[in-house]
């Protein structure tokens, strides 16, 4: 098996913080999401094992992915390495009959989801536990005592937010530290920077963006003439109207060029990108794919000088994006 040395960085600072890859995997997509689910589990398995050997040591998971096969099949895969990954998921969701049916942060089902997942993850601790969308029904104080108390029981080792604003985080940080900012960012999505990336920097919390690729766009592998299937997430994202993925295009074609100047892919010159905006972010992209699990390694190791950083971002600036990148529904869920 090909292994891979990859640089590590740390997520926050409480107890030292909590060591992990350069980039995580993101298994949302092994059990929903994006098309067509993996007929062969054991292929998924392997993925997830192949990625230890390559050097991933951050998982990223939730009970609310399949619901429930998604932890299933990170816990069947990774007990035997336990002891080598750090292990995420979420909490946050009302699930009845196999589907979310709105957000439930109460304390007592926080208690609820932490032993379901870990039962499901076949481990005795959630190195990482994060609130899957802020609960408009349950102050965040509750909900940050209740993973404050789960962490005094050894069930879980820190706590995280995802897509909450800064107020929030604020407040939650300010009952029990907060880890790590789980939120959509890349070189088209980058609202959290005007007012959510002060706060982290100041309160020493480390940000793991998820969809670090533009749920595939920036890899230059989608364009006007992809066809999703319609249980693609992408169907329902206004981004990826046929219309604004042809007025997105000029972005795509300027991360190509740069990856051409530098011997990288597209995917990798978007992350490159992303690892250089702060010593402690850590993308999480998901793949169902080894040879595409290598190639974004590869992204740890592409040197984008200044110029290229500057071109970059300014040109993103500039062209903006069109299209948002939820619907209003999806959107209100989070706390931005």
């Amino acid at each position: 098996m090909t292994t891979r040395s990859t640089t590590m960085r740390t997520l926050g600072t409480v107890d030292g913080g909590l060591t992990v890859s350069a980039l995580g995997l993101g298994c949302m997509g092994m059990s929903q999401s994006y098309g067509p689910n993996p007929g062969d589990r054991q292929e998924m398995v392997g993925v997830l094992r192949g990625a230890v050997e390559r050097g991933v040591t951050l998982f990223d998971t939730a009970e609310v992915y399949g619901p429930y096969d998604n932890e299933e099949l990170v816990g069947e895969a990774l007990e035997p390495l336990r002891d080598r990954v750090v292990l995420a998921t979420k909490f946050g969701w009302d699930i009845q009959d196999g589907k979310s049916v709105g957000t439930d942060s109460r304390p007592e089902q926080i208690r609820r989801v932490a032993d379901a997942s870990l039962t499901r993850l076949r481990t005795d601790r959630i190195d990482l536990f994060y609130q899957h969308r802020v609960d408009p029904d349950v102050p965040i104080e509750e909900v940050a005592g209740a993973v404050a108390e789960l962490v005094a029981a050894g069930k879980v080792l820190h706590f995280g937010l995802s897509e909450a604003g800064a107020g929030t985080i604020r407040r939650a940080h300010a009952v029990h530290p907060v880890t790590a900012l789980q939120s959509e960012y890349s070189l088209w999505t980058r609202e959290i920077e005007a007012e959510v990336l002060p706060v982290l920097d100041e309160l020493g919390i480390s940000l793991v963006p998820f969809s670090p690729l533009g749920k595939g766009f920036l890899t230059g592998a989608v364009d006007t003439s992809t066809e999703f299937a319609a249980d693609d997430i992408r169907t329902r994202i206004p981004r990826f109207t046929e219309e604004n993925r042809a007025a997105n295009q000029a972005l795509v074609d300027l991360v190509s060029r740069v990856a051409g100047t530098l011997g990288g892919t597209p995917a990798q010159v978007a992350l490159a990108w992303l690892l250089a905006q702060r010593p402690d972010i850590v993308p999480i992209p998901g793949t169902r794919r080894l040879s595409r699990l290598e190639e974004n390694l590869g992204a740890v190791e592409l040197h984008l000088g200044a110029d290229d950083l500057a071109e970059l971002s300014a040109a993103a600036e500039q062209l903006g994006v069109a299209g948002e990148r939820y619907n209003a529904a999806m959107q209100a869920m989070t706390g931005l």
